[in-house]
């Protein structure tokens, strides 16, 4: 059919030392247009001993907001000689219709001292997304922005 749907999982130990993150995404991808739709994005974190889980649990829910925002959206561009990038109108960002449904589970370890909660669900996004639409469509992207445009070259390339 001409949506194609897949799952990709991503893992990791922030630092090396520090918070444990894991994350599954699940996308859709529109094989004609190239467009990538990530609906459901679920993560587990751990980091240590949690003061606030609330406050966690935002944490987490916001920096996956923000790094799907830089994995489909986000891109600096520039010439030889200068940023071009230079104004908010042009450069785009995810909308709130297009953030999909998260499932955040916290991990709280009491007898741990409190590790990060700000950057390591950023660690995990764009490999989750980029192995679900190698579930999807057998291809990789491995440059972000994950554009229409990149898709659609991949999937052709195939």
């Amino acid at each position: 059919g001409e949506i194609l749907r897949g799952r990709g999982v991503s893992y990791c130990k922030y630092e090396l030392v520090r918070t444990y993150v894991a994350g599954i995404a699940e996308v859709e991808v529109n094989r004609r247009t190239g467009v990538i739709r990530v609906t459901r994005f679920w993560c587990a974190h751990d980091c240590g001993q949690m003061i606030n889980p609330d406050g966690v649990k935002a944490q987490v829910e916001g920096n996956i907001v923000h790094t799907l925002s830089r994995t489909f959206k986000e891109e600096l561009t520039f010439s030889r000689s200068a940023v071009t990038s230079v104004d908010w109108s042009t450069y785009q960002v995810i909308t709130m219709p297009e953030v999909p449904e998260i499932i955040v589970e916290l991990i709280d370890r009491p007898t741990e001292r409190p590790w990060g909660a700000g950057e390591p669900a950023a660690a995990i996004v764009p490999s989750a997304v980029s192995n679900a639409i190698f579930d999807a469509t057998g291809v990789r992207l491995r440059s972000v922005p994950f554009t229409p445009a990149r898709m659609r070259a991949a999937i052709q390339g195939a």
